[in-house]
């Protein structure tokens, strides 16, 4: 399997993040990266599919927040990386703050995804990743994995959180549409949902999301991802939500798993993109799900007995010293 990562995606690494009220250690660090490139066999450097496939997701004027902001906190004599703390969260209103401040507020969701002078070339060399790994499988790869990091499920179209930037399984999956897959589905396993993804791609018919997550009634995003969520206007029944409760175990997950893939072939897509989080293992330090190392290739076996063409995106997990072991299961698994 060809897999794909940037060197530009290490670079990232805030210092903290504020979280349950206090300033903690930053959890996406950049050893996570250096730990599955060690699991793994050879990586290749994307080529730079220029910000063209980016903002056919994106919105220009969010991307450019992203790498304006942290210019313009060291400029208002900010100490740190840059942390919104105020939110338009009712009557949104597309105006152009001059303050950074409000700058940053506009374009986030939560206190915990920080911007630093190297975020945006991180996430940016993430989607490059994930674009490349999808070009491998449209020019005919039977699977292709995209090492991103920072990761992007939460990403929406002109807001960060999560830990995430750019929605580089968005990315992926409108590239697809644009090279002419008439369906593209994508199937999230973080542990979190994914709602950056719902949301870009909330009223539309032509991609399916499907996303298996822990109950937002108790765990991060909270706003997102219940089951009674399944998109609206021609994307009416293009949302799949499938929250499962603290503890849950392989039998389990595969079962809404199987659920999951049922829904996935009724769609028919021609290409699949797999939104993986190994966040759901047993001992990541962040997260309630019980499964283990080898569930992860039962689980990538599953899906790839399904048969579509599939780009493998890497999302969240955060038990930094399993952590290359689990994908590397998981990878084995196709």
């Amino acid at each position: 399997m060809r897999i794909f990562t940037h060197p530009l995606q290490a670079a990232h690494a805030p210092r903290d993040e504020f979280h349950n009220g206090g300033l903690t250690p930053y959890a996406d660090v950049p050893q996570r990266l250096a730990m599955i490139r060690a699991a793994l066999g050879p990586v290749e450097t994307p080529p730079d599919a220029g910000m063209a496939p980016i903002l056919a997701v994106h919105d220009a004027a969010y991307c450019q927040a992203l790498q304006d902001v942290p210019r313009l906190w060291r400029a208002a004599g900010r100490p740190g990386d840059a942390i919104p703390y105020a939110f338009p969260v009712t009557r949104r209103r597309s105006l152009s703050p001059s303050r950074v401040d409000a700058l940053l507020g506009a374009h986030a969701m939560d206190t915990v995804t920080p911007l630093t002078p190297e975020t945006w070339g991180a996430a940016y060399g993430s989607s490059q990743s994930a674009l490349a790994a999808t070009a491998a499988v449209l020019a005919g790869e039977r699977a292709a994995f995209a090492l991103s990091r920072p990761p992007g499920h939460h990403a929406g179209r002109d807001y960060c959180g999560g830990y995430c930037h750019l929605n580089h399984a968005a990315v992926a999956a409108q590239a697809a549409r644009d090279a002419g897959i008439a369906r593209v589905a994508i199937l999230d396993i973080d542990y979190h949902h994914g709602n950056g993804t719902q949301d870009i791609f909330w009223d539309r018919d032509d991609v399916f999301y499907a996303s298996i997550h822990a109950d937002p009634a108790t765990d991060f995003p909270f706003y997102w991802g219940h089951a009674d969520e399944i998109g609206a206007g021609e994307g009416a029944g293009a949302t799949l939500n499938l929250p499962l409760p603290h503890g849950t175990t392989l039998a389990a997950f595969r079962r809404a798993q199987t659920q999951a893939l049922e829904a996935i072939a009724r769609f028919g897509p021609g290409l699949l993109v797999v939104s993986f989080g190994a966040d759901t293992w047993e001992g990541d330090p962040i997260s309630r799900f019980a499964l283990t190392t080898p569930g992860y290739r039962t689980l990538a076996a599953e899906i790839a007995g399904c048969g579509w063409p599939t780009v493998i995106v890497m999302e969240g997990g955060y038990a930094v010293d399993a952590l290359g072991h689990n994908v590397a299961s998981f990878l084995a698994g196709f």
